[in-house]
């Protein structure tokens, strides 16, 4: 019985449906829209606190998460952790449905590509599960010559992916689905680099993988498995790599962009070294904005949970 519980805790993030918080985000939408922000937070908490009675895996890794950012980890830390998600997900539902303000968005660091941009030169960007990362996407509708192609898997989240889509369609037009990189794949994407676009891609969440390639770094005062993948296709396709965090600071949103390294170079005698000096840089990156705003980031799983101590089905 212990093993069957230990094996329901860990399961992998793919296998994790978050669609299932987002059920009733329709009528939640419906509400902001007809009467504005406020109802719509009076109608979710009960949303919430049936979501956090039913899905303890989940209620378990926000607290611990929380106790280990050193913010408020109680019933109404982890409500609060909860508000923030279903807030960042009527943002998407705002952006998607033509409502949503852009005047409230500010970027900071983005001097770089846009400069890039103009010289038509591409680049891998590094994001996180922080905040509001479909402001980039919708921002890319919105800038001359911004192209971006978002590296996703969605398999555990198509009925959000679909509602999304209901709104606009263009919300699904730059996502590619990634479970495996094949060379096929590096090829696709070297041209649209070299065309000028914008590759973005998790830093923060295993490979969809039975044995995933990961660097361990420290995060949050333990170390953390993080994917070796970004780095390895940006010395592939030879381009600078960015970091990119989206954090909301009350009503308004930051776009954050830093330049992670001109040129990945991965010697082979010290490849697994270069590697792991990759995923601490960035680990120690997004601890920083993390720490800024700990309710934005939005991993509701065990994050320190070792490689392969999960089941990798992500079918379900």
């Amino acid at each position: 019985m212990a093993q069957l519980k230990h094996a329901a805790e860990t399961r992998h993030w793919a296998a994790i449906n978050e669609a299932s918080f987002v059920g009733g985000m329709r009528l939640l939408f419906w509400i902001c829209r007809v009467f504005g922000r406020w109802p719509f937070r009076l109608a979710l908490y009960p949303v919430l606190l049936w979501y956090v009675a039913t899905q303890g895996r989940a209620r378990r890794a926000s607290s611990a998460y929380l106790a280990r950012v050193g913010a408020p980890h109680g019933l109404a830390g982890v409500l609060r952790h909860f508000g923030a998600f279903a807030e960042a997900i009527l943002d998407k539902m705002l952006l998607w449905g033509g409502l949503f303000d852009f005047s409230r968005v500010s970027l900071h660091g983005a001097e770089p590509l846009l400069e890039m941009i103009e010289t038509r030169r591409g680049a891998l960007l590094v994001c996180a599960h922080l905040g509001n990362l479909d402001l980039c996407r919708a921002l890319s509708l919105r800038t001359p010559g911004l192209k971006v192609t978002v590296l996703v898997h969605t398999r555990h989240a198509q009925a959000f992916n679909a509602m999304l889509a209901r709104l606009d369609p263009r919300s699904q037009l730059n996502l590619m689905q990634v479970t495996e990189m094949t060379p096929a794949m590096a090829m696709q994407l070297s041209e649209r680099i070299e065309g000028g676009e914008f590759v973005v891609i998790a830093g923060d969440r295993v490979p969809v993988s039975a044995a995933p390639r990961v660097a361990m770094a420290p995060f949050l005062g333990r170390q953390a498995a993080f994917p070796i993948g970004p780095y390895v296709m940006a010395s592939v396709l030879g381009c600078p790599i960015y970091t990119m965090f989206a954090v909301r600071q009350g009503a308004r949103h930051e776009l954050h962009f830093e330049c992670l390294r001109e040129r990945v170079n991965l010697p082979r005698a010290a490849r697994e070294r270069a590697l792991g000096e990759l995923a601490a840089d960035y680990a120690a990156r997004l601890e920083r904005h993390v720490r800024r705003a700990p309710l934005e980031w939005f991993n509701f799983y065990d994050f320190w949970q070792q490689p392969g101590s999960e089941r990798p089905d992500a079918s379900e």
